[in-house]
């Protein structure tokens, strides 16, 4: 909790600042709508996607300003999270991993004091919770007079650190983790929160954007406040069975967008964001709602659905994760009624952290004491005026080994240019650099580095100084690093391991939730917590099916397991496909039979759990339609 001595001044200083302006203060509804892992190319307003169908993101941007280079202020969702609420970028919240969820409560970042041989830098760990010492957007407005709520994801903490602690009057469903609880197409698992009754294969953001028009109704005479934070299009990669049919029949296998599944997510997305924009013209209070759509960071391009990635976020390079424009360049889209101009376009550069003071700046709410703001007053590029944001900065120091990833680093953009620092990834503990120039480069597929030193160096001591003002914890060099551990066969053998995720079993990888190895004559599955699976297309081509699996396992982990597969005719792992396996995880061994309904199998995934723990496998064996045993995988 805040103490009270805090908010009673901060209340005063409101009062204060309205009262000096010398007139009524207009005051809009808000409704700040932030989708969940969609990419700069997901949606049809920047004609980058002819797969996806985004019709109502459309319509709203035919109702203010369209931003073409909008940016999250991390490549991974909870830092750009906390950014919005603060108007800090992730360097000084400490907020710099999406780990709100684990168990572990660390308000403040630290650096581990050693790393593997391997690593140049050392490794950082994140804050894992959002500290409640921080004034919120929401508790600014709140504190103004407006009706505040929460619908969606938050991964910004549990209780005591949920949206009813940081300004919220509502918060539904009151979920603290990664995503949607199980399943987009309930049921569901989220704890006291049902589909509508009637609607047994209800889609979750369906079920979201009810409860957001409940609220807009209920607070129809405002002011009020709606954010909605959607869990699409973020894993796991499921949706409405009709809508994955639909655009099986329109998928081009030569398009890098090819994902039917992902596809019906973004759809639903868009459904939801129309229900919102339909509810404000009901009420008949469009005209006097400010309505923001947003994404947390870039598309994903690592995780598998269909037989390929997710998504694709061409032209521009890498994705969700990384610090390639892929990463952190987003859609945005604002309408502020008497402020922006219907249909129009801006090639202005902003960034999460930028809601913050302009949203105050246009309530006219005096800015709180003792809380720096990172983010800068966007309200001339909303207005269409000329504008120029200066050096915008992104920190992400960890270690992601998704593909096109960067060492753990910081970058700035300034005008048309992009410096990334890569942390002492240089010769002898130097910093390693990347320059871009996004105008005639925008791939980032020409490093230009050496034949700009002197800009390098001052782009640089602009990474300098924004690192010493937000006093980040930045991670040093690693002592322990032995450059020949990173070459040679032994480097060689642990990239093919990298390159299957965390699996040291041929033939086998893992998600980066899980590290896979063998124990003696066990397998031995570790557990970060999420989606700790491991997969194989180690499969016999001629046996017939259906077919039986059969496996012995001991668990400490949490959370029901589920067994995926697929043939030639669907290869990407869906529900559809996919088997529930009640899980004991009790430490103790237990036998598991699992019937997959294939005629033909192309790969299998065990998903054994989704929270944190180790899993042990005794035997894998895998029998046909007679029975027969057409594999067993060896355990040693």
């Amino acid at each position: 909790m805040k103490y009270l001595i805090a908010f009673a001044s901060i209340f005063s200083l409101l009062l204060a600042g309205h009262a000096a302006s010398g007139a009524e203060v207009t005051r809009p509804n808000i409704v700040f709508i932030l989708a969940d892992d969609l990419g700069w190319a997901d949606t049809t307003l920047y004609g980058q996607t002819k797969y996806y169908r985004t019709p109502n993101l459309e319509r709203l941007a035919q109702r203010g300003m369209l931003f073409t280079h909008a940016y999250s202020a991390s490549p991974l969702c909870s830092p750009t999270r906390a950014s919005i609420l603060t108007g800090q970028n992730p360097a000084r919240i400490g907020i710099t991993a999406p780990t709100c969820h684990v168990p572990e409560v660390r308000l403040t970042a630290s650096v581990r004091p050693t790393a593997n041989a391997t690593s140049k830098s050392l490794i950082c760990d994140s804050a894992t919770r959002f500290n409640t010492n921080y004034v919120t957007l929401a508790e600014r407005l709140k504190a103004a007079g407006y009706a505040t709520g929460h619908f969606g994801k938050w991964h910004l903490g549990p209780e005591p650190y949920s949206p009813l602690q940081q300004g919220f009057d509502v918060d539904v469903p009151h979920w603290a983790g990664p995503g949607p609880a199980g399943s987009y197409v309930a049921p569901w698992k989220f704890k006291d929160f049902d589909a509508d009754p009637g609607e047994p294969n209800q889609h979750i953001e369906d079920r979201m954007a009810k409860e957001a028009v409940k609220f807009m109704e209920q607070h129809k005479d405002g002011p009020f406040f709606l954010n909605y934070w959607m869990f699409s299009v973020h894993a796991p990669f499921d949706a409405k069975k009709s809508l994955i049919e639909k655009y099986r029949q329109r998928t081009d296998p030569q398009d890098a967008q090819r994902s039917p599944t992902y596809a019906a997510m973004v759809e639903s997305m868009d459904d939801a964001v129309g229900t919102l924009l339909d509810t404000l013209d009901r009420l008949g209070i469009a005209d006097k709602t400010a309505v923001v759509f947003y994404a947390d960071n870039g598309g994903n391009m690592y995780n598998e659905i269909d037989g390929t990635t997710p998504t694709s976020n061409r032209p521009l390079r890498g994705g969700k994760a990384t610090m390639w424009e892929g990463g952190i360049r987003v859609p945005a889209i604002v309408n502020w009624p008497g402020l922006t101009k219907a249909g129009t376009r801006s090639e202005a550069m902003i960034q999460s952290t930028d809601f913050y003071p302009t949203i105050l700046s246009l309530l006219k709410l005096s800015p709180t004491p003792n809380h720096p703001i990172d983010g800068v007053n966007i309200v001339n590029a909303l207005r269409g005026d000329a504008f120029e944001r200066g050096p915008m900065f992104t920190y992400f120091p960890h270690q992601t080994k998704v593909p096109d990833w960067l060492p753990p680093s910081v970058s700035v953009h300034r005008g048309d240019w992009k410096l990334i620092r890569l942390l002492h990834q240089g010769e002898d503990g130097a910093h390693a650099y990347e320059l871009h120039n996004l105008r005639e480069d925008q791939g980032e597929t020409n490093n230009l580095a050496k034949g700009q030193p002197a800009l390098v160096k001052e782009l640089d001591a602009l990474i300098e100084k924004f690192l010493a003002d937000t006093k980040a914890v930045v991670p040093g060099r690693n002592p322990a690093y032995d450059p020949k551990a990173s070459s040679g066969p032994a480097a060689t053998k642990k990239a093919k391991q990298a390159a299957a995720g965390n699996s040291s079993i041929p033939g086998w990888s893992t998600s980066r939730f899980a590290a896979l190895s063998v124990s003696g004559e066990e397998w031995q599955i570790v557990s970060t917590g999420n989606d700790p699976w491991v997969a194989t297309r180690d499969l016999p081509a001629k046996a017939k099916g259906p077919f039986t699996l059969r496996l012995r396992m001991k668990s400490n982990a949490t959370g029901e397991g589920r067994v995926y597969y697929t043939d030639a005719a669907k290869p990407g792992f869906n529900k559809e496909q996919s088997v529930a396996l009640t899980v004991l995880h009790d430490g103790e061994w237990h036998d598991y039979k699992v019937e997959l309904p294939a005629e033909k199998l192309t790969s299998l995934r065990l998903d054994p759990a989704s929270g944190k723990g180790e899993i042990r496998i005794g035997s894998l064996e895998l029998s046909d339609a007679a029975g027969k045993l057409v594999k067993a995988w060896k355990h040693k």
